[in-house]
């Protein structure tokens, strides 16, 4: 058997769901586009997908919950200067992608050009981060009902005060092809699983909950025996650790943050500030700072859409460019932001592989992909032993950042009171209050222990969802606010 190049094989992919069915081949694309160009436009691009999802959940005991779906359509895009021009529908075929062309090249003025030049088919160059598989048919149903199962049953073993277990299995299979005016074409295939663990522990009356989870580009085979286990474990002691806390004390004082999923904070705080689009408009608090100082030597963020498996990470962003490892801030520098095409063309520099989209029905915005400190030279615990007195923040809940200003609000779901460099006891109710920017400049010591999430990440952005990643070290910083309940 002769095995194709990975980006022509996952282009034949995209066109046997997404083309050949409807009775369409690159000419009708092609011609579609002629159709916007007619107009003076700046960008334009199709973007088909075809998404295949599955969902169980368990609660009480037994699989309540079971849910399968397919969607499919097709994007249709006109960009001139600022101005943006979109529309999308369900029916693939000849007649709506030329309706919609038709539609938005309405943004500009006819063109002046006799006759529109077509360009030759280029094929976008693209990496191979993950395998072309759907992960959905990796497991039979009866195998995820007896995984979910076995969640349940590991749970309430590990301690009789473990009241209640919620768990969900999710699989995607998503498939997207991108058709831009200047010729190029390009497609991904991207699988998807979660697997996600919830516990309620209940002790004299006092009920607390604990999550843990994980996933990535792969099959549901990843969840093995080994994996569960670890899942169970931290959402179980999580529980149980938040049955003992003790109200946070509040005030101005020394936060050491856990590796791992605490980088949410890193995301949000400053990860938003550095998309292309809220700088060139002037609204971000990092706007204009590129070549200056924005946060302590030692400090390295990166938003970095190559890593193998990793749940934010693409082949090729959404608007057919290949993904990239950027560097945003090193050693405290600001050097760059995170662009999609259209921001990167009106900012004078080259897009960055961050155009993202939720699907067909939305336009492509600069997203961030799996977004990261490097590590430095400190052990964790000389970290935590430093701490005179101040607060050790391990897991991460809800939050929210106002971009402009850069001051962002943080609830911590597991987080420990330390004095004299020793953890005494776990609070409740820890809530960091800071700027982004303040708190990347106040940094004083970096751990060796940079660690990526479990795969769980969610990303909101104007109506838009699509999944990320993010990671840190631990990581000390000084005269951060808490806002406690004691």
């Amino acid at each position: 058997m002769i095995s194709r190049e990975p980006t022509i094989e996952r282009l034949a992919i995209a066109k046997s769901l997404l083309l050949t069915p409807f009775g369409l081949d690159e000419t009708h694309l092609t011609r579609a586009l002629a159709e916007i160009k007619a107009h003076k436009v700046d960008e334009a691009d199709l973007y088909f997908q075809y998404t295949r999802s599955e969902g169980w959940s368990l609660e009480e005991g037994i699989v309540k919950t079971g849910s399968f779906s397919i969607d499919q359509g097709v994007g249709v895009r006109a960009v001139s200067g600022e101005k943006t021009a979109f529309a999308y529908s369900d029916d693939i075929s000849e007649a709506s992608l030329l309706d919609a062309a038709r539609t938005v090249r309405a943004i500009s003025v006819a063109s002046k050009s006799a006759k529109v030049k077509t360009p030759a088919v280029k094929v976008s160059r693209s990496r191979t981060l993950y395998k072309d598989l759907d992960p959905i048919a990796t497991l039979d149903s009866a195998s995820k009902v007896a995984l979910l199962g076995k969640v349940e049953k590991l749970a309430r073993a590990k301690d009789p005060r473990v009241a209640q277990v919620m768990a969900g299995l999710a699989s995607e299979y998503d498939v997207v092809m991108v058709a831009r005016a200047d010729g190029t074409l390009a497609a991904d295939v991207r699988p998807l699983v979660r697997l996600s663990v919830t516990v309620i522990a209940e002790q004299k009356g006092r009920r607390e909950v604990g999550s843990a989870g994980g996933g990535g580009r792969f099959g549901l085979a990843y969840f093995d025996d080994a994996c569960i286990e670890k899942y169970v474990n931290e959402a179980v002691k999580a529980a149980l650790t938040n049955l003992e806390s003790r109200p946070a004390p509040a005030g101005e004082m020394t936060v050491v943050l856990g590796p791992g999923w605490p980088g949410i904070l890193l995301h949000e705080a400053i990860g938003h500030g550095l998309e292309g689009d809220f700088n060139r408009k002037g609204s971000s608090a990092f706007s204009g700072k590129i070549g200056q100082r924005v946060a302590a030597k030692g400090v390295t963020v990166l938003d970095d859409g190559t890593i193998a498996d990793r749940r934010g990470s693409l082949n090729v962003d959404d608007e057919g460019n290949t993904s990239q490892r950027n560097v945003l801030i090193e050693d405290g520098i600001l050097k760059g932001y995170i662009q999609d095409a259209m921001n990167a063309r009106l900012m004078g520099v080259a897009p960055t592989g961050n155009g993202r989209r939720e699907s067909y029905a939305h336009i492509p915005m600069p997203r961030m992909t799996n977004t990261y400190m490097l590590g430095g030279d400190k052990a964790p615990e000389e970290i935590v032993a430093s701490i005179k007195k101040g607060l050790y923040a391990t897991n991460f809940g809800g939050g929210q950042v106002d971009i402009t200003s850069g001051k962002f609000v943080f609830s911590a779901s597991e987080a420990y009171w330390v004095e004299n460099g020793k953890i005494l006891y776990p609070v409740k109710g820890a809530t960091l209050v800071g700027s982004g920017p303040e708190c990347l400049k106040r940094v004083t010591m970096i751990g060796n222990d940079m660690k990526l999430d479990s795969g769980v990440g969610t990303c909101g952005k104007e109506g838009q969802s699509v999944p990320v990643g993010v990671g840190q070290p631990t990581l000390r910083i000084d005269g951060l606010t808490v806002g406690g309940t004691a």
